[in-house]
């Protein structure tokens, strides 16, 4: 070829760059800026949480579900039999027309009926404040005569900022061991989990504290409260947690868990003695209508009646099954730490074993917070951590799978055209790219334009280029076909080898194939340029083909700005000189000593001499390639 040669060599550098990165680097920085985004949002949202206690955040809402499931699962527990409800239910409002509000004598008789029957503590959840003027002294009477008793203040700011304190009418004044507030909470979701433990009257400057925590206090003989705070108060040198100034309720189980006597079958005597005796009696309503009832942990369509969840925060104070949540840092390294496991998960290769990992691990969580819940009542962090997990693992995944997709195809598309898809497939596939760098024993393919230069000075440059460019396409297809790669063009030429970097043992017998698959398809090429009237009048378009096998290096080799896939070696340059002297000798496929050894079985070829060509210190033996030997 006499042309000046225009190296257009493959640009691998992208390539290379991108494999890189997308095999080695098992984390890109799309991901890692993932991760922080995810856990900034979630340790923000708990910090928000604590500074702005009125607002609640979409962890702390499914926070309260998890808590729920997890005493689901830990299912009904035994009650303290000490507890006993007399309820104001449908029963006692229907009988004799005994509508509400009950007449203070009424009541009275329920009460004389306990105090007969040897209650211990009698408690009454029905406010006093109105005058009763037949009833009340009946009443005050009734509950002197009780062991101990107690009733219910009412402390509230009305709508003008006025703080309002409620107490029983005078006669009841000195009357009850105990008064107490009854306030049961509702957190966002309209679910009653817990009281008010305490509350501070200014006028007064007295602390009321909840009359569940008054039956308890009295039951076990215990002097007033007088040390408290918003996380614990003191009550018979216990230290009772408190969650904000409220008591979490340790459910014992779904509404009626508790013994429940109707108060007008109690007035009637319809119940042994022995059902009341010793016992902490709670009178209170559970009628649907006095709309006393709450949605609970257990159930929200099955409603626990207020006194009966006063009944349950009884029996958690006096069997100290204390419900506790974690300090808010414990949220915030829950989320570092759920953080810190993402990343290592996320690390691997393999986005289903990064899948399934993260499910153990959100699984493994779930055992963790139950174990700490049914074991110690511990409210660990829940859903913080675990969206932690799940996004933390989730979406980096996601990112990579897409990222690693889109790449391939983007390397698919851009370099199937200039180099083997086996080799692309390669490329994509291989975890380590410095391991395409090798010596290996392949085949190496020169072909050439011949009198390409006299045919380029005849022809204008697009025409020049409309025949180069269908004449390469369909070389570098017949390359590919028979799992080669095309290492450069050079001009007109052609370098290509076979072999790597998908390593064939048959890699001569492939390129003696190529060498005769590219000389039928010229065939056809030529056919249709002259067809088309392409080619100059008495222009022969023949090209020379030169193959030799043998050890040489293959590997990315170039710089930071361009890099190519490609051979350097002896045996590599030999490939040249061998169709160099294609010309001379009259033959358009010459072949070395190594791949006729190589394809000789299978191909017919002829000596031609030993020859001392440039480069080589020893004359090699060259043959002709002919064709296909007869079968």
């Amino acid at each position: 070829m006499a042309m000046a040669r225009l190296t257009a060599t493959v640009p691998l550098a992208e390539m290379a760059d991108q494999v890189d990165k997308m095999m080695i680097k098992k984390k890109s920085p799309a991901q890692i800026v993932l991760l922080s985004i995810i856990a900034a949002f979630l340790i923000l949202s708990e910090i928000a949480a604590v500074f702005f206690p009125s607002t609640i955040t979409p962890t702390e809402r499914l926070d309260y579900a998890a808590r729920d499931a997890a005493m689901r699962l830990r299912g009904t527990q035994a009650v303290d039999e000490r507890i006993v409800i007399v309820a104001i239910d449908d029963f006692s409002l229907n009988y004799e027309n005994n509508t509400w509000p009950w007449s203070r004598a009424y009541l009275a008789e329920i009460v004389q009926t306990l105090n007969q029957a040897g209650a211990e503590i009698i408690g009454l959840d029905v406010f006093l404040f109105e005058e009763d003027p037949e009833g009340d002294a009946i009443l005050a009477d009734a509950f002197v005569q009780s062991p101990k008793s107690v009733n219910l203040v009412q402390l509230f700011v009305d709508h003008q900022g006025v703080n309002t304190l409620k107490l029983p009418r005078p006669e009841y004044e000195n009357v009850f061991d105990s008064l107490g507030i009854t306030e049961i909470q509702l957190d966002d979701d309209a679910v009653a989990r817990s009281i008010r433990a305490y509350k501070y009257d200014k006028v007064s400057q007295k602390n009321y504290f909840n009359w569940a925590i008054e039956v308890a206090r009295l039951s076990q003989n215990a002097s007033p409260i007088s040390q408290f705070s918003s996380t614990n108060l003191k009550l018979s040198n216990e230290e009772i947690p408190l969650h904000g100034t409220h008591f979490l309720v340790n459910f014992r189980g779904p509404a009626e868990a508790y013994p429940i006597y109707s108060a007008a079958q109690v007035v009637l005597g319809d119940y042994p003695a022995e059902n009341f005796k010793d016992k902490i009696v709670l009178i209170g309503a559970t009628s649907v209508t006095l709309q006393d009832v709450y949605p609970t942990p257990f159930s929200s369509q099955i409603r626990t009646s207020g006194v009966e969840i006063v009944a349950n925060t009884v029996d958690s104070l006096l069997n100290q099954n204390y419900l506790r949540v974690v300090p808010p840092w414990v949220n915030l390294l829950a989320i570092l730490l759920a953080a810190f496991l993402s990343h290592l998960i996320t690390r691997t290769s393999r986005p289903g074993l990064a899948i399934s990992l993260m499910f153990a691990s959100i699984f493994s969580y779930g055992a963790i917070y139950y174990f700490f819940f049914s074991q110690s009542g511990l409210y660990l962090p829940f859903m913080a951590p675990e969206t932690m997990f799940f996004l933390g693992v989730i979406m980096p995944t996601l990112e990579q799978a897409l990222a690693q997709e889109a790449e391939k195809r983007r390397v698919r598309n851009l370099f199937s055209r200039f180099i083997s898809p086996e080799m692309v497939e390669q490329l994509i596939s291989t975890q380590d790219i410095s391991s395409l760098n090798k010596r290996s024993n392949i085949t190496i393919l020169f072909s050439d334009i011949r009198g390409f230069t006299t045919l380029s000075e005849q022809l204008t440059p697009d025409g020049v280029v409309s025949l180069l460019n269908p004449y390469l396409d369909v070389m570098t297809k017949v390359v590919h076909k028979h799992g080669g790669t095309v290492d450069k063009y050079e001009g007109d030429a052609i370098v290509a080898f076979f072999g790597e970097p998908v390593h064939y043992e048959d890699h001569a017998l492939r390129a003696a194939r190529a060498a005769l698959d590219m000389r039928l398809a010229l065939v056809k090429l030529t056919d249709q340029w002259e067809k088309a009237g392409v080619l100059p009048p008495d222009f022969i378009f023949d090209i020379g083909i030169g193959l030799n096998s043998g050890d040489v290096f293959v590997g990315l080799l170039g710089s930071e700005e361009r890099v190519n896939y490609t051979i350097i070696g002896d045996n590599a340059n030999l490939a040249a000189r061998l169709q160099d002297l294609s010309k001379g000798y009259g033959w358009s496929m010459i072949i070395s000593e190594s791949t006729n050894e190589a394809i000789k079985d299978e191909m017919e070829t002829e000596f031609i001499e030993s020859k001392l060509v440039k480069g080589k210190s020893e004359a090699v033996k060259i043959y002709k390639l002919i064709g296909y030997k007869a079968k």
